[in-house]
């Protein structure tokens, strides 16, 4: 059924088509709008958040209606995974629906107990956030947080998925900023020798609040853009859908809540057909948030890629390709990133 739903969604998207029979393949589940940081480039911080959990009955409505075709939910969003109180809970629903599912955590709350439920458990994947190599960037990006103690917590919990034998896949990301920028080899030589890392990826800031005037120019629009045909759509903590994670962050407006309506009805909204018909028609930049975005824009061939494989797999190769392509080993065009604009540096306190 999944690789079927692919299937759709691949003949959808090469032929332009603005309704879709299938469903997205990934889903970002927003399942707590709660955290405990303060990070200069989270929108939360424009973008003020209540102090709310999504209800158990949205997000199993959401589970249940998106199973036969989801290949994974992402647990993550404006909010700190592990200060929902259901989210084991909700990992353990997804397994029974055979959904995998995966997260990212700022790491302050990864102490022992906790690493040892995660590897006990069904979580298919991890990211580990640590945006710096030295306590100066990392605790000026991640504001509340402590370089040692987050560092040591990611330190253990790899060395305990090494030694358990067991666990969901391990990738330290770092977001590269103006004020890292500096540290990406170290970062990478640190973390290439912890044993149980799976993978190190440097992620390109994709959010526009260190530099507002970054956006796309006209002429990148020239392939649709994956997120309205593959997904993932981003789910608020109360039922709130969004075309993409960036629609949100942009100031745009849900396409609809999954509380209220079905999830074909959603991904064929009315809004959703106009943005996949301007994108079609190369016009984009027309879409106020699709023309403000820091996403980078992949190739045709890639997105093609992406929905030949299972969700899995994809996420495997992605930091593999991004890095091949930021290393020039691969063509630049298979990448678009975003026009480049300076960026916020840290000064010293």
């Amino acid at each position: 059924m999944r690789a079927f739903n692919r299937a759709k969604l691949l003949w959808g998207y090469l032929r332009g088509h603005r309704r879709l029979p299938a469903l997205p393949v990934e889903y970002i589940v927003e399942t707590t709008a709660k955290c405990n940081l303060y990070c200069p480039m989270c929108p939360r911080e424009t973008f003020k958040q209540p102090k709310q959990d999504m209800t158990d009955d949205i997000f199993r409505r959401l589970v249940e209606q998106s199973s036969r075709s989801a290949e994974h939910l992402m647990l993550i969003g404006l909010g700190e995974p592990f200060l929902d109180p259901l989210i084991f809970d909700r990992i353990e629903y997804c397994q029974e629906h055979n959904v995998h599912t995966l997260l990212s955590t700022n790491g302050t709350f990864l102490d022992e107990e906790t690493s040892r439920r995660i590897l006990d458990g069904p979580l298919a994947h991890i990211t580990l956030s640590f945006d710096g190599a030295s306590k100066e960037s990392f605790e000026y990006y991640r504001k509340g947080a402590r370089f040692d103690k987050v560092r040591d917590n990611f330190v253990r919990f790899a060395r305990m998925k090494k030694e358990l034998g067991r666990g969901p896949q391990i990738v330290v990301q770092m977001v590269r900023m103006e004020g890292n920028s500096h540290e990406v080899d170290e970062f990478t030589r640190y973390w290439t020798a912890v044993p149980g890392v799976d993978q190190i990826r440097v992620k390109e800031d994709e959010t526009n609040l260190m530099r507002p005037d970054a956006g796309h120019e006209a002429a990148d629009w020239q392939h649709p853009c994956h997120y309205l045909w593959r997904g993932p759509m981003y789910v608020k903590w109360n039922g709130d859908v969004y075309p993409c994670c960036q629609s949100y962050m942009l100031e745009g407006r849900p396409v609809g809540n999954v509380g209220e309506q079905s999830l074909p009805e959603i991904f064929n909204a009315p809004e959703m057909q106009r943005m996949r018909k301007l994108h079609v028609e190369r016009r984009a930049g027309e879409i106020d948030i699709c023309s403000r975005c820091c996403t980078t824009i992949p190739h045709p061939l890639l997105v093609a890629g992406s929905l030949l494989f299972h969700g899995s797999t994809v996420r495997k190769l992605l930091p593999v390709v991004e890095r091949l392509t930021y290393l020039a080993k691969l063509p630049r065009r298979l990448l678009k990133p975003p026009k480049r604009q300076p960026l916020v540096q840290i000064t010293k306190q």
